[in-house]
């Protein structure tokens, strides 16, 4: 009720309610209803008022939830300016990364933002293991010990996978070869892997895992096949009417994904997936090396309320859509910031071994490393790994580092190990001055 105490008509509501967002926030009736609305408005006149902009501006999308209501979203800023970001940033002009296109980089920048999603998509569904630990299993191609190194192992080899055929259309059977390789050898019943979930599985639902509150119940298994058609023509870019831009091609493909939980399990590490997928599909070739799930692992609980957002508002998706593109813009800054640490600690070695010539991109690298890392063990098959080249060369880096005294070698079983000197610089020192 207003002050006069009477309700206020649509129009004086519009009057003091400025557009779909309060001070270029997207907020939901939660947020909302804990606020304190425009002067002289209820909370609800507010609420009405923020709906009606919003729902001038909305696209129904062809996904419908269980009850057959479409999707929608609003491009209410700041989404217009995030996607022209992402397009000058992501898609091809890349002046600002151009550490990248030096192939003596590019492998290492890949195969390092590969791990770090692996690793982190993992923990965010429950992976138990420290980032080292897992690090050194995909450097030196050690077997999984357990359950969640699996899981990890799964992610690093199906982002690899997803490279390989980002330009081949995304089918059913596609779908489910991301989910065999994600989820194998993890399941509890083995056969769940590249199939749908189906009644004989018992009741599949997205619970808080401490409270073990259900937060969403998916559609039932008998709609899953025409559900997962319907996304793959969207994630190629056909099927559906009017522009849809690529990058919030890519965010719905995550978010329909999991909100129709099509597996026993692994969802959401197949959505994410998926969305990576879609992103090399349109051509934004830099996200092979960005990694949102660090982003996200540092947030779970705004993850979780961008679904929840959704799907209790009508199926909004322009929550989700913000949060991810927060998340994006957050992964690329932090690619650029990885990537200008990296010269810094690069050009610090390189004074170092100022006169070493004979020393390689990839020995330099190591050694950058190696100052930081001092008690790190490198072997044949991680430098190898890191850095792309066959056996016989990564053996030869080492050993040349060994017998220039900046390495020392250990044998532990059938393997031989490399670890760093005591006191690494100053023996750089004394390298760099000897020359």
């Amino acid at each position: 009720m207003t002050s006069i105490g009477k309700p206020n008509g649509l129009m004086e509501i519009l009057e003091k309610v400025s557009g779909p967002t309060d001070n270029g926030k997207y907020r939901h009736w939660e947020t909302i209803r804990h606020m304190r609305p425009p002067e002289g408005l209820t909370h609800e006149e507010w609420w009405l008022g923020l709906k009606f902009y919003r729902g001038s501006s909305t696209k129904n999308m062809a996904f419908r939830d269980k009850a057959g209501k479409p999707f929608q979203y609003s491009l209410v800023d700041p989404v217009p300016e995030n996607l022209h970001d992402i397009d000058l940033w992501g898609g091809g002009t890349v002046e600002s990364t151009p550490e990248i296109l030096n192939s003596e980089n590019r492998d290492r920048y890949y195969v390092s933002s590969l791990m770090e999603e692996a690793i982190t998509s993992s923990q965010l569904e429950g992976a138990s293991t420290t980032k080292q630990v897992a690090r050194d299993m995909l450097s030196t191609e050690r077997a999984p010990r357990n359950r969640d190194e699996q899981m990890i192992l799964n992610n690093f080899v199906t982002m690899k996978k997803i490279g390989e055929f980002k330009e081949a259309p995304l089918t059913k059977e596609r779908v489910f070869e991301i989910h065999r390789l994600i989820t194998q050898g993890t399941l509890d019943d083995s056969s769940a892997a590249g199939r749908f979930r189906n009644d004989m599985d018992g009741r599949i639902c997205v619970q808080d895992r401490l409270t073990g509150e259900i937060q969403h119940q998916p559609p039932a298994p008998d709609t899953l096949d025409q559900r997962l058609q319907v996304l793959c023509d969207f994630a190629n870019g056909t099927g559906t009417q009017g522009f849809v831009h690529p990058v919030l091609r890519a965010i719905i493909v995550h978010f329909i994904l999991a909100y129709d939980h099509p597996f026993v399990d692994g969802n959401g590490r197949t959505a994410r997936a998926l969305f990576y997928w879609t992103m090399l599909h349109h051509g934004y070739w830099l996200f092979e090396f960005i990694t949102i799930s660090p982003i996200l692992k540092k947030s779970p609980g705004k993850y979780a309320k961008a679904f929840l957002y959704t799907e209790t508002d009508e199926n909004d998706l322009t929550y989700f859509i913000l949060h991810q593109l927060t998340v994006i813009n957050r992964a690329m800054n932090a690619l650029q910031e990885y990537i200008a640490r990296k010269n810094k600690q690069q050009k610090a070695v390189e004074q170092r071994l100022r006169g070493q010539v004979s020393l390689n991109h990839r020995q330099t690298a190591l050694l950058g490393h190696a100052i930081r890392h001092p008690f790190h063990r490198y072997t044949v098959k991680s430098h190898q790994t890191h850095h792309g080249v066959v056996h016989q060369t990564a053996r030869t880096d080492l050993s040349d580092l060994e017998k220039r005294g900046l390495m020392r070698k250990t044998k532990s079983g059938k393997t031989y190990h490399f670890t760093p000197v005591e006191n690494l610089e100053n023996a750089l020192e004394e390298l760099a001055a000897d020359a």
